[in-house]
């Protein structure tokens, strides 16, 4: 998603007027089954939007990074859905209530067009998620979800791309439609072929990005 930069600085100024939250990792920011309390900025840290499933299983939407806005569909559709909000790094957020945010867009009518460029943006990660879905092996839709990831949180280092964010298993085979035993063994052949590192952070390096995008072709 694209994050709110110097150029849309009356919208950083928006949040900066609402309330400072700050949370340590793993901490919820909306429960499930609980009501948007407002509209978040996230000024640093990490968090994960994601559902409960009638299996009682956890299913990773997105995450949000530095500079993204949680809540954003809500604010502008009215629209709400049972989405769970939790912290996957220590983490500070700026809160404004509905009102503050419609007023805002009342007398600033022109920051509706990189808000909506957010939205546009969201909805293209979700698009991506879906055509991810077309790969045949869990094995391909596992790298195409790394190379999605990676184009948001992706740093060169010297072993290859580090993707910046923890990528639990379970996170991953939600996001393909694939069982968490299948997830794992696929990642631990890409491991073993040299393609990728795991550390004990949940954090995976692409090694080989070449090798990894011929699975696709």
């Amino acid at each position: 998603m694209l994050a709110v930069n110097d150029g849309d600085s009356a919208i950083v100024n928006l949040f900066h007027q609402g309330t400072r939250l700050t949370y340590k990792k793993g901490e919820f920011v909306i429960r499930p089954g609980e009501s948007p309390s407002g509209i978040f900025f996230i000024v640093s840290g990490l968090v994960k939007a994601y559902y409960i499933t009638k299996y009682g299983e956890e299913n990773l939407l997105i995450m949000r990074k530095e500079g993204e806005i949680l809540g954003l569909t809500w604010g502008l559709t009215g629209s709400t859905r049972n989405i769970i909000y939790a912290t996957l790094a220590p983490t500070e957020l700026f809160r404004i209530n509905l009102e503050q945010f419609n007023e805002f867009l009342d007398k600033n009518p022109r920051a509706a067009f990189p808000l909506m460029d957010m939205l546009v943006d969201m909805y293209r990660l979700h698009s991506e998620r879906i055509l991810n879905l077309e790969y045949r092996s869990v094995r391909e839709r596992i790298i195409s979800f790394l190379f999605t990831t990676s184009q948001r949180f992706g740093q060169n280092v010297q072993q290859g791309v580090l993707i910046d964010v923890p990528l639990r298993h379970q996170d991953i085979a939600s996001s393909i439609s694939a069982t968490r035993e299948t997830t794992s063994r696929e990642l631990a052949v890409l491991e073993r072929q040299g393609l990728i590192i795991r550390n004990k952070q949940s954090i995976i390096t692409l090694c080989d990005v070449n090798k990894l995008r011929s699975y696709l072709e």
